[in-house]
C-alpha cells in the first residue's frame, strides 16, 4: 500500500501559497488511480512530489516503510516517475537500456521492430519514444509507477498493447498512478478516478 499523509508542495517563498494543497490518499497494491484535470492543475506536480523529486512536506510510506527513513535513490527505484517527455541522453537507443536482452524481448509487445534498439534517437517518433520510455520504467521493476500521459501520442492499435502491459503489472501488485485526458482509457484502467484542479486533489464524480 502507498500511503500519503498531508503531502504538500510549498510555494517558492515563505509568503507564497502552496503549489499543492495537502493530499491524503491510500492506494492499495494492484490499484490504478487515474488523474485528470486542467493543464496546470497540479497533476504532474503531485506525481513529482510522491517521487520526492520536488520540495515537499508531509509523509509518504510504501508497505509501512516511511520514505523519510530511506535514501532518496532507494525510494526512487521503488517509486518510479515517468514524465510526459522521456529524457534521452545518448544518440542511440540501446545506450538507454542496461539490460538490452530484456528490452528486446518486449519490443514486439509494444509494436516496435526487433531492431529498434539499434536506431538513433533522432529517428524516433513521439509515440515510439513514449513506448520505449515505458519499457525503461517497466524494466526497473518498480512497486509504484507514476505515469504522466504515457500514451498521449498513440493511436488505438498501439495504445491497447501498452494498456495490457500495465494491467499485467497491476495484476502482479504494482500500483499505478496515471495522468491521462483519455476518457475511454480511464474507463478501461481506472480503479478510482481523481481530479486535480488549482493544486487540490478531489474524487471525481461518476
Amino acid at each position: 500500500m502507498l500511503k500519503i499523509e498531508q503531502l504538500s508542495r510549498p510555494g517558492n517563498t515563505p509568503v507564497d501559497p502552496p503549489m499543492l494543497k495537502p493530499v491524503n490518499l491510500e492506494i492499495a497494491s494492484g490499484e490504478c488511480i487515474v488523474l485528470s484535470g486542467p493543464s496546470g492543475g497540479g497533476k504532474s506536480l503531485l506525481l513529482r512530489v510522491i517521487a520526492d523529486l520536488d520540495p515537499n512536506t508531509g509523509e509518504v510510506s510504501l508497505n509501512n516503510e516511511a520514505r523519510s527513513r530511506m535514501p532518496a535513490p532507494a525510494w526512487r527505484r521503488r517509486v518510479v516517475y515517468q514524465p510526459a517527455e522521456t529524457g534521452w541522453w545518448a544518440d542511440d537507443v540501446a545506450t538507454h537500456f542496461p539490460d538490452q536482452q530484456a528490452a528486446e524481448s518486449m519490443l514486439p509487445r509494444i509494436g516496435l521492430e526487433d531492431d529498434a534498439l539499434n536506431w538513433p534517437v533522432s529517428r524516433l517518433s513521439t509515440g515510439e519514444k513514449q513506448r520505449l520510455g515505458l519499457i525503461r520504467t517497466l524494466l526497473l521493476a518498480p512497486e509504484v509507477m507514476l505515469l504522466d500521459e504515457p500514451t498521449s501520442g498513440l493511436d488505438l492499435s498501439t495504445l491497447l498493447p501498452v494498456e495490457t502491459l500495465l494491467r499485467e503489472r497491476m495484476d502482479a501488485g504494482v500500483i499505478v498512478v496515471l495522468v491521462t485526458h483519455d476518457s475511454e482509457q480511464t474507463k478501461r484502467l481506472a480503479c478510482r478516478r481523481m481530479r486535480m484542479a488549482d493544486g487540490e486533489l478531489i474524487a471525481a464524480r461518476d
